[in-house]
Order: structure tokens, then sequence, then C-alpha cells
């Protein structure tokens, strides 16, 4: 064992140098730092996790390894149990503390941590957990969270430190996703990972996309360019929360200062900067709430869905192969892209729930898989809010069809998505069954509807409120809405009932959240 022990920080979803909180005070301790990757096999063998999440990760380690070792000291990379890796350092070189950032992630990585820190307790090593985000750990009421928030925020971000480069420790490879045994999962369109990846498309939002921000947001085409599409960096950490939202808050400045003619560009800023908020409200709520991944926040919706899927619908869905042309379209781009905008995402959430009365347990896994920027935190709040299991909600009940006509009004999307259809009428696109040449094509090269999406919503519906209808269910609702609810939403604390006041320029509710 070495004389000088070493500070093990650990990289979890924190994958940069600057303002890293963890790294920076780890180098005011005086011992020499190990900056350190653990590939865990055993989570890359969950359900959720998928080979575009590694691509993204993987590229991110590559830049953080070269910043790092420019710092003095390269990232080094391990595979295996987190156990077992810090037990064979500790053995080797002494660790005489241990730092990485909190994280509100997935039972698993809860359960992990809980074990590491019995680890530590028994070999008495320090362990230093600061925090990354807005999110408060072990937070006793919501009251005075938003300005909390603020205040973070509000702090100074911290330069990257010099490093003293530890001897006799090699830097281990990065593994690629055949190493991991993780299935083919082609994405030709993701964003690539990285924090340079990251910079510039904050820059470019900020600068030159975000005109147009408020109003494309809900259109799958025109948010895949207006939309900050930071969520990837802001999952996996390659950017930090509070280096985004002082950008964002900066330009608000300088637009405000600066007189420049709006064109939207104040609207869709302060939106942005709510949105920022509103994402750190969803990972207390999952922070607070640890199994929310596979219990409904509402014990009143136990036993709503089946526990097992139908397989030949959820595959439909999955696939974008359920004959509801927008749908399909958008889980196809998904499925290629990587990313989908925020009304889309609750739309084939609620598709899946409502419509196909899919186990919500099961198609946020899917989901989960898809996203190249899965952020637990943010994905299964939403999953049970979309799904109409917390409560508290409204439950909303997207019409496809609807939503078709409305966001894809021209069937650009539609058509890009599912070539099938090229040669269904403009007026027919989003219902080929209703165009007389609709045997042509449905059945043949494009599904028929597995469902009657009308027929289906009611039944759905039906069923939803059915369980709604008591005093208990609102007692509890209450009960949730006091621990989980915002507190400037408007949401009245008596479990949907209405309220008979109405708050001045209140932030939209959780259902009106969009995310990044």
């Amino acid at each position: 064992m070495s004389k000088t022990p070493l500070s093990v920080v650990w990289f979890k979803r924190d994958l940069r140098a600057h303002d890293h909180p963890a790294l920076f005070a780890a180098s005011r301790s005086g011992a020499p730092i190990l900056p350190l990757y653990i590939v865990e096999l055993e989570l890359w063998a969950e359900p959720d996790m998928s080979a575009r999440h590694w691509a993204f990760i993987a590229e991110s380690l590559e830049e953080l390894r070269a910043r790092l070792a420019s710092l003095g000291q390269p990232l080094i990379v391990r595979v295996g149990r987190v156990l077992d890796v810090l037990e064979d350092i500790h053995q080797s070189h002494g660790i005489s503390e241990l730092w990485s950032h909190q994280e509100t992630g997935t039972l698993w990585t809860y359960k992990r941590d809980l074990a590491v820190g019995a680890w530590c307790r028994e070999v008495g090593i320090p362990w230093h957990e600061p925090r990354q985000s807005g999110v408060i750990r072990r937070i006793k009421t919501r009251n005075g969270w938003a300005k909390q928030w603020d205040s973070f925020m509000a702090e100074p971000q911290v330069d990257a430190p010099d490093l003293r480069p530890v001897s006799g420790m090699e830097p281990g490879a990065i593994p690629t996703s055949v190493d991991l045994n993780l299935r083919p999962d082609p994405c030709p369109d993701r964003q690539i990972g990285g924090r340079s990846e990251g910079l510039k498309t904050l820059d470019t939002f900020l600068s030159l996309r975000a005109g147009p921000y408020r109003k494309a947001m809900s259109s799958p085409l025109a948010g895949a360019k207006h939309c900050s599409r930071l969520s990837p960096h802001l999952a996996w950490g390659t950017l930090s929360m509070k280096e985004v939202t002082q950008a964002t808050w900066t330009r608000q400045r300088d637009l405000k200062q600066n007189g420049e003619p709006s064109a939207g560009w104040r609207s869709s800023m302060v939106s942005f900067s709510g949105r920022l908020h509103w994402r750190d409200h969803f990972g207390q709520k999952l922070e607070d709430a640890p199994d929310m991944e596979i219990e409904p926040l509402h014990s009143g919706y136990h036993g709503l869905r089946p526990s097992e899927p139908d397989a030949s619908r959820l595959k439909a869905w999955a696939e974008g192969e359920t004959g509801l042309p927008f749908l399909d379209a958008c889980m196809r781009s998904l499925k290629a892209t990587g990313w989908l905008n925020f009304r889309m995402r609750a739309m084939v959430m609620c598709c899946a729930s409502y419509h196909l009365w899919l186990p919500w347990q099961e198609t946020g896994k899917v989901l989960a898989r898809y996203f190249t920027d899965y952020d637990p935190g943010i994905h299964w709040p939403q999953t049970q809010m979309q799904s109409g299991t917390t409560g508290i909600n409204t439950i909303r009940i997207y019409n496809p069809i609807k939503q078709g006509h409305d966001q894809d009004p021209t069937g650009a999307f539609v058509r890009k998505w599912c070539p099938e259809l090229a040669d269904v009428p403009a007026e027919y696109l989003q219902e080929p069954w209703l165009w007389d040449g609709a045997a042509s094509v449905l059945g043949k090269a494009y599904p028929e509807p597995i469902i009657d999406y009308k027929a289906a919503a009611k039944q759905a519906k039906d069923k939803v409120y059915e369980r709604r209808r008591s005093s208990a269910f609102r007692e509890e609702a209450d009960a949730i809405q006091m621990k989980h609810g915002s507190r400037k939403s408007g949401l009245p604390m008596t479990g949907q009932r209405k309220s008979r006041r109405k708050t001045k320029s209140s932030p939209p509710g959780d259902d009106q959240m969009k995310l990044l």
C-alpha cells in the first residue's frame, strides 16, 4: 500500500471536469486524486439500459479522459462490481476518501449506493456526496423548494482543479457495447456524446435556435431543431445544470438590456428557464419515492392494468406498427434518433397506457432504452403521470389522430417515417382507413389499426375514473399532493377537486411540463 492514500472521485452521471463539485472539493483535501469510472456489468444488464446510452457515455468518457490528463491525471476506467473495484484500489494504494455526486437513479443504483455506504463505514472511509442539481436529499417539505433551487443555481461554478499523477495505475480500456454484451441498437441519428458537443449545442440554442422555442416545442419536426437538445448532456452530466441555468439567465439579461427585437426570444427564454426548474422538480419526486419505477404513486391504482403486457400489442407499439400513422411515426423517429419532443413523448406513453392498456412498467422500460437522454428522475415520474397513476394529475388521454392533424398538419413527419403511406392522399394520411383506396395499402405495406382508438380511450377512461371515486382515494391524493406537488402549480391540495381560487401568472402544472 502506498504511503499516501488516494482521494477517489467516482464519476457517474457527471462526465465533465468543469463545475464538478465533487472533484473540486476532493482537490482541496490535499491527497492525490484518482478520477474513476466503473463500468458496472450488472447495471448494463438491467432492462432499462441500452447500447445507445453506452455509445453516448463512451464518447463522453474519451473526452473526459483527455481533459483530466491535461490537468495531470487521466481518467481510470474499470469494469466490474463497484465494491470489488474499490476494494482492489484500497488494498493496492489505500483510499483516504471517496467522493461522488448524489444520484437520483433507479432502484438498482439506489441499492448499489446503500451497499457502497455500508462498505465505506465498515472499512472506515468517509464518503462525501455533494449535490450537483437542485434535488434535495431527505427533504422534509416542498415548502420553499423553488427558492432553494434558485439559490443553488446562483452559486458560483467551480473550475477544474490541477491534478497530480498517480503512479502504478493503468488507465484501462473503455469497453464497447459488444464487450458489455448489449443487444444491437442501431440509432443512426443519435446525438454525439462529450462535453464539446454539449457546449456547442448550448451555444447554438441560446444564440441561434431558441427564437421559436415556445411555439416549436410541440411539433416533432420543428422541435427537433428549436428545442434545446441539451437533455442527453444534462442526463449524463457532460454539462452541469448550474452552467446551463446561468447561461440561460445571462442570455435573458442580455436580451432585456440590449433591446433586441424579441421575435419570440424573450418569451422563449422565460419558458426554457422554467423547464430547467421543472426538470429538477420531477427529479425530486423520484428522490422522495425511489420505488416509482415499479409501484404506482397512488396505491389505488395497484392492479389497474395487467401485470404482463399483451406481447403482440407491445411489439407493435415499440416498432411503430400499430396502424395509427402519427403514433407509429413518433415511435419510429424515436427509435432512429434517440430523441422526441415532450408532447410526443407524453402521447406515445399515453397511447401505450390507455389505448393499448399496457402496463406502464414495461412500456417505460422500452422508452428508457430508446431515449438517449434517459434520466430516471424525469422518466419514471413522467411515465406515471402520463399513465394516470399519480392520483394528483389530470387524466390526459391524447388522441393520436388529433395530435397528428395538430402537430403534423402537412403530413411531412408521417410521410418521412411511414413511407408505406406515400400514395395516401393528404386528407386521409392520419386516418388512411377512411380512404377509398385503403385496401391497396392497409394489411399489405402498412398494418391495419390494431385497436379502435375511440372505443379504447373510452374504456380506459371509465376504468381509471372508477378508481378515483372514493373518499379514501381523495385522502391519499391529498397526502401525495402535499409531499410531491409543486407549490407554484396552482394544483389544489384536494386530490383533483377544483379550486375556487386562481393564481396569477402560475407556471404550468405538472401535466403541462415540457422537457428539454
